[in-house]
């Protein structure tokens, strides 16, 4: 194991020209959803405390009917749903729900929310020309939240192209998110029952009409007309519903997306975790479908096979998300869904099954997930990455051993005893790219973690050495 470590500190020993390279990359768009998080730790005694004054029995706390936040028990029910299996949901809510939030959850801090405004900011720091951001909303409030960068640009209430951050559009809303974080190891008590919490994560309460609705800023779409970025990170889709037309949304928003890549743009479609079961088929049927690239965690990936027929795939993977189970799965979703590329981020490892002929080849892949892991790593251990000092956080720190196990199962599934040693391969007419990654033990924030994993992976890897 020590000397498989040791070769692993040589591939990522590659970071920094993977970092400065990206430089390289002219303009990069994000789109569409961008909001303003407020951020709350919460503990297993604050939440016992609340389904105390809530007077929620235990058997009631663990029946869930639907998931989606209608009266404020459904906020306790959602976080300790989370809490007690160390799982990341995102549920949406009602103006009750939200002003019941506001009222009795608070708030640490505000800050970027939204996959779109995250990682724009992210790419920015990491050096990208140009990142160009879309926002449904943009005023003082929300403007304040982007990095004071010149190249980190949205569009002002004229539709002409400028700095984020100087950007106020004043008859703008704020479209403010719950997220609400909580520990590993941490315990909740209730009438004899221990909970200790296995994972760090966070649970999300989202009220949000804009963005719930898919509001897209046609000056947004305009501008890029004459600004064709190299690639868009999509992401949003999963805050809609059905029964507010979601499935519709997602439709409507086909056109522009095909138009971004006739003029040459490699689109990356952020998958993440869908509750409305209609709109989640939706967004793999339309979006996914033609997305050059698409991004998910374990949950996701769980979530995506259960609408693509696989269920009793889904039910293997819930009671058991090993390497050989999760590989299959990324496996299964690349032959049914068709996109060109499939990344996989989840504890330990990352993963991306891709297209023999994909532009980006596997090395630059892999420099990609290397540099990923590192700014992951980064975010964790320093709560955030407002400057580029922040991103290089964890050079010369060892890639975890739960990583390097993943990658000699992988291994052994694909029947290639090197897999472990470069993280790259064939299987079933793919090319397969795996890294072990850089576990922080006690993580600052965990916050739009996987938004900025997987766009740091792909537009990492487009200028990357091959």
């Amino acid at each position: 194991m020590a000397e498989l470590k040791d070769l692993w500190t040589g591939h990522y020993a590659g970071v920094t020209e993977t970092l400065d390279n990206m430089s390289a990359v002219k303009a990069v768009a994000t789109a569409f959803n961008t909001n303003i998080d407020a951020v709350v730790k919460i503990n297993g005694e604050t939440l016992s405390a609340l389904v105390r004054e809530l007077g929620i029995s235990w058997g009631e706390l663990n029946k869930i009917s639907h998931y989606s936040l209608e009266e404020p028990v459904d906020v306790v029910k959602g976080v300790f749903r989370c809490f007690s299996r160390g799982i990341a949901e995102e549920w949406l809510a009602n103006r009750q729900v939200y002003d019941w939030m506001v009222a009795n959850i608070g708030y640490n801090r505000l800050q970027m929310g939204g996959q779109g405004g995250i990682v724009a900011n992210v790419l920015a720091v990491c050096g990208v020309e140009k990142v160009i951001n879309h926002c449904a909303s943009l005023p003082e409030q929300q403007a304040g939240l982007f990095l004071d960068l010149d190249n980190l640009l949205a569009i002002d209430e004229n539709g002409k192209i400028c700095k984020a951050r100087d950007v106020q559009r004043q008859n703008d809303t704020p479209l403010i998110h719950w997220i609400i974080e909580f520990d590993k190891n941490d315990v909740f008590l209730m009438e004899g029952h221990e909970v200790v919490c296995p994972k760090s994560n966070r649970f999300i309460a989202t009220y949000d009409p804009l963005n719930s609705h898919l509001v897209i800023d046609d000056n947004f779409v305009a501008a890029l007309e004459n600004n064709v970025p190299e690639a868009v990170v999509l992401s949003g889709y999963h805050a809609l519903t059905a029964e507010q037309g979601g499935v519709e949304l997602v439709k409507k928003s086909v056109p522009t997306i095909e138009s971004w890549q006739k003029k040459g743009a490699l689109v990356h479609l952020e998958v993440a975790s869908t509750q409305d079961v209609d709109v989640r088929k939706a967004i793999v049927e339309q979006i996914a479908l033609r997305a050059d690239s698409i991004g998910l965690n374990e949950r996701e990936t769980i979530e995506v096979l259960q609408v693509i027929g696989e269920d009793a795939l889904a039910k293997i993977c819930d009671e058991d998300c090993s390497a050989e189970n999760i590989l299959k799965a990324v496996l299964t979703i690349k032959q049914k869904v068709g996109s060109r590329r499939v990344q996989l981020h989840m504890f330990g490892l990352y993963l991306t099954l891709q297209d023999k002929d994909f532009p980006v080849v596997p090395k630059q892949n892999r420099n990609g997930m290397c540099l990923a892991a590192m700014v992951a790593a980064g975010k964790a251990g320093t709560g955030h990455l407002n400057q580029k000092e922040n991103l290089m956080w964890a050079k010369g720190h060892k890639v975890c051993d739960c990583g390097l196990d993943c990658l000699r199962k992988i291994a052994a599934v694909i029947g290639d005893d090197d897999f472990a040693l470069a993280g790259i391969g064939s299987y079933s007419g793919f090319d397969v790219i795996a890294v072990p990654t850089i576990l922080v033990e006690k993580p600052v924030t965990l916050v739009g973690m996987g938004d900025t994993i997987s766009s740091v992976s792909f537009i990492g890897a487009l200028k990357a050495a091959g």
